[in-house]
């Protein structure tokens, strides 16, 4: 397959940027798609996210959540209330503050997670595999700028990779 490289004069070109992001982004929907196949008879992408965001910050108020995922809290209720249904999250009551009930996931919630994130990254390290190192190198300073502009955390390290830059998907800011 013949190689595909932007022009010298538009490396710098928004417009060129934004249509590469693009096309990137529609692979990354493609993989997270394909990663949640064994488990989409329970668990939409969206519900997804909120396993993800209840599996890195841990027992969450219901607003904190809505906010996190950028959604109204009534939305983010429904989908708590699907997923408490699919035993893959619950509510418990704050032990600091007995008025407020904190939502966290279930050892079958998190095995979820855990289990999708795995496929998941098996399938973008065969992706980045496929290029030379020095692309590796090049992709892994431009996603971090990318992702601190964008304002999300890194993903955890997968286990066995001591020292590997924190590339891949979990992080607990927008959808995915």
């Amino acid at each position: 397959m013949a190689k595909k490289s932007a022009p010298v004069e538009r490396m710098d070109d928004v417009d060129a940027v934004t249509g590469a992001v693009l096309t990137a982004s529609r692979l990354l929907v493609a993989v997270s798609a394909r990663s949640l196949a064994e488990v989409e008879d329970r668990v939409t992408l969206p519900q997804f996210r909120m396993l993800v965001v209840l599996s890195t910050r841990g027992a969450t108020k219901l607003v904190a959540l809505a906010e996190s995922l950028d959604v109204a809290p009534s939305t983010a209720m429904r989908m708590v209330d699907r997923l408490i249904a699919a035993g893959l999250a619950d509510r418990q009551t704050n032990p600091d503050n007995r008025r407020e009930t904190l939502l966290r996931l279930t050892g079958e919630g998190r095995s979820t997670v855990e289990n999708v994130t795995a496929r998941r990254r098996r399938e973008i390290a065969a992706i980045v595999e496929r290029l030379a190192p020095r692309r590796r190198t090049a992709l892994i300073e431009a996603l971090t700028d990318f992702n601190e502009a964008g304002r999300e955390p890194p993903a955890p390290l997968s286990e066995g990779s001591a020292g590997a830059h924190p590339l891949g998907w979990g992080g607990a800011a927008t959808a995915g």
